[in-house]
């Protein structure tokens, strides 16, 4: 007779790997990432911080720093074949998907595919580092029917990267809050996109195979794409009085709201939103306009009151993007070029002790 076991709806709760990489700690409110607290760390540190931090361990001085951004800038160039086949996607293409093309042609420029060693697949994800924003912008721009546009080597790699999707060099200002919104985009522990990652990994398939599936559960509004719903949502309305009424309509007819509730922080606010919230002021104070600041908060106090449920990142991320200029169809894109440090991460760490992943079922069928 066949073992009984729990059905978890969404495996939640269910602990499905063993990792050094993160931890959510809810106990101690803390995001863990190599032993660092990350929301401390988002304070004095910067994004290739972080990502030193995944790839090798440990946080750089600053020669290690500078070394690692000239390794990106030196990668920063795409084949020119991908940028062709961008533009043969269909205009109404959503750059996520645009983007998961380009990452996944990207797989036949490597010449040593089959190679899952981590000192390979280490350099393949800085190689995806390097080039996904080129991707991540380009493919949004070659579907708005504009120009290609080149990276700056003499921007940081943050810097850069905004500007590309701007046009303008950004402020010291600017350049630094979408630096932040990279860290903290950055890794996250085993949401849907970073299990789906590990389990196509634990086929021995590549690291482009398991981050263009990352790519599509990134995708879904439930996960990645909040952020881009958020933002239509408050651009309904133009005031905080109609914010409100608007959220409270929303809740009479049972609709979502996104941007609130997560499944693991369920009794208080994501952390990594207050340091976006943070952000947000300073670019509302820079503006000398706290329209959105103000509508986010009583939207805040909305939910918390009437449904018990708190901001996640995706709720202030937002609205700093919109005041940085980011156009709403990049934010999932971003938050995936973002996030690529930590998948690349725990598809090393799965390539080196894998298992492979086959669960079972719970049948509800016809009777046999």
């Amino acid at each position: 007779m066949a073992t009984e076991t729990k059905f978890a709806p969404g495996l939640e709760g269910v602990i499905a790997a063993e990792t050094a990489i993160s931890l959510l700690d809810t106990e101690q409110e803390k995001i863990v990432i190599k032993g660092q607290d990350l929301i401390e760390l988002s304070k004095e540190k910067g994004y290739l911080d972080i990502v030193h931090l995944l790839l090798e361990d440990s946080l750089p001085n600053d020669a290690e720093r500078a070394a690692l951004e000239e390794k990106l800038k030196e990668r920063y160039d795409v084949p020119a074949a991908i940028i062709d086949i961008l533009k043969l996607l269909p205009p109404h293409t959503h750059p996520m998907d645009g983007m998961r093309t380009g990452l996944s042609a990207l797989a036949g420029y490597d010449e040593h595919l089959l190679d899952r060693s981590p000192e390979v697949n280490r350099d393949r994800a800085y190689d995806l580092l390097a080039k996904l924003p080129t991707i991540t912008v380009n493919s949004y721009r070659i579907l708005k029917k504009q120009e290609p546009v080149l990276p700056r080597k003499d921007l940081s790699y943050s810097a850069n990267f905004l500007y590309m999707i701007t046009g303008e060099v950004p402020t010291e200002e600017q350049a630094k809050i979408f630096d932040r919104s990279l860290l903290l985009y950055s890794e996250h522990e085993m949401p849907n996109s970073t299990f789906t990652a590990r389990v196509i990994a634990s086929t021995q398939s590549d690291l482009f195979g398991a981050l263009t599936g990352a790519v599509a559960s990134l995708k879904g509004h439930l996960h990645g794409g909040a952020n881009e719903a958020v933002m239509y949502m408050l651009n309904e309305v133009d005031s905080v009085a109609a914010f409100e009424e608007l959220l409270l309509k929303k809740l009479q007819r049972k609709e979502k709201i996104m941007g609130f509730g997560h499944r693991v922080y369920m009794r208080k606010m994501d952390p990594r939103a207050l340091m976006m919230k943070e952000s947000l002021k300073k670019l509302c104070e820079a503006k000398g306009d706290y329209r959105l600041l103000e509508m986010c908060e009583a939207g805040e106090e909305v939910m918390r009151t009437e449904k018990g449920l708190y901001p996640n990142l995706d709720y202030y991320a937002a609205p700093v993007y919109w005041l940085l200029g980011i156009p709403i169809e990049l934010y999932t894109p971003i938050f995936f070029s973002a996030r690529t440090v930590g998948l690349s991460a725990h598809v090393i760490e799965q390539h080196e002790n894998n298992r492979l992943f086959r669960p079972r079922v719970h049948y509800i069928g016809e009777k046999y």
